[in-house]
C-alpha cells in the first residue's frame, strides 16, 4: 500500500508539487484535507493537473487564505477534527504549512499526525535557514511519536545541508526534486524519476 503524509518546513516550499510528483508517480490518489484560499487553483487541482490521479475532496473548503484555524474563523466555519480521518486506501495527504501549523486554536496538524500514524515524507528546502527548521519540524513529530518515512529535498542542490540535517536527525533522505521550469507534468515525472527511486515508496 502507498500511504504517505507530506509535510513541511515552511508554507509555499512546494510540498504540493512534491505531492504531484510523488502521486503521479505511484499512481496513488491525493488528499488535502483542509484548502484555504479559493481565489486561485487549488492544490488538489494543481495535483490532478500535474499527476493526472483522482483526488479525494477536501473535508473542507475555505476561502480565506490565512492558516486553517484563522480562515474557519474568519469564514464562519467550525473544523471538526472527526472529519479529518483519512479516507481509506492508498493515498498521499498533504498537510497546509509546517507541522505545527494549528488546525484549529487547540489542536496542531503533528497531532493529527499522531492520530493517524501514517509515515510522514518531510519536504525541507535547501536554502539558507533549512538546517534549523527541518531538525526542528522533525524533532517536533517525533515528540509526539510521529512515523517519519524520509526526507524530501526541494531546490537546488546543497549537500552540506541536506547531509547533516541527515545525519543528525537519523532520518534518511529520499531524493530531491530540483526547480523544474516550465512546470509540466512531464517535466516533473521525469525530474521525480531522475532523483527518486519509487521502492522507496513502496
Amino acid at each position: 500500500m502507498t500511504r504517505f503524509v507530506v509535510t513541511g518546513t515552511d508554507t509555499g516550499i512546494g510540498k504540493t508539487v512534491f505531492s504531484a510528483a510523488l502521486a503521479g508517480a505511484t499512481g496513488t490518489p491525493y488528499w488535502k484535507p483542509i484548502q484555504s484560499g479559493l481565489e486561485e487553483e487549488t492544490d488538489s487541482e494543481a495535483v490532478a493537473r500535474l499527476a493526472g490521479v483522482p483526488f479525494r475532496a477536501e473535508a473542507y473548503r475555505l476561502a480565506t487564505p490565512a492558516s486553517p484555524h484563522l480562515a474557519a474563523e474568519i469564514d464562519g466555519v467550525t473544523i471538526e477534527p472527526d472529519r479529518l480521518t483519512p479516507p481509506a486506501g492508498d493515498l498521499i495527504v498533504e498537510g497546509a504549512g509546517g507541522a505545527l501549523v494549528p488546525v484549529t486554536r487547540t489542536l496542531l496538524y503533528a497531532a493529527l499526525f499522531a492520530r493517524w500514524q501514517i509515515p510522514v515524507i518531510v519536504c525541507a528546502r535547501t536554502a539558507l535557514g533549512t538546517i534549523n527548521h527541518s531538525l526542528l519540524t522533525i524533532e517536533a513529530l517525533k515528540s509526539r511519536g510521529v512515523p517519519i518515512h524520509g526526507l524530501a529535498f526541494l531546490g537546488d542542490p546543497v549537500e552540506d545541508s541536506e547531509a547533516i540535517i541527515a545525519k543528525i536527525s537519523g532520518v534518511r533522505r529520499l531524493g530531491r526534486l530540483p526547480i523544474v521550469a516550465p512546470l509540466t507534468s512531464e517535466a516533473l515525472a521525469e525530474a521525480f524519476a531522475a532523483n527518486f527511486d519509487c521502492a522507496d515508496f513502496a
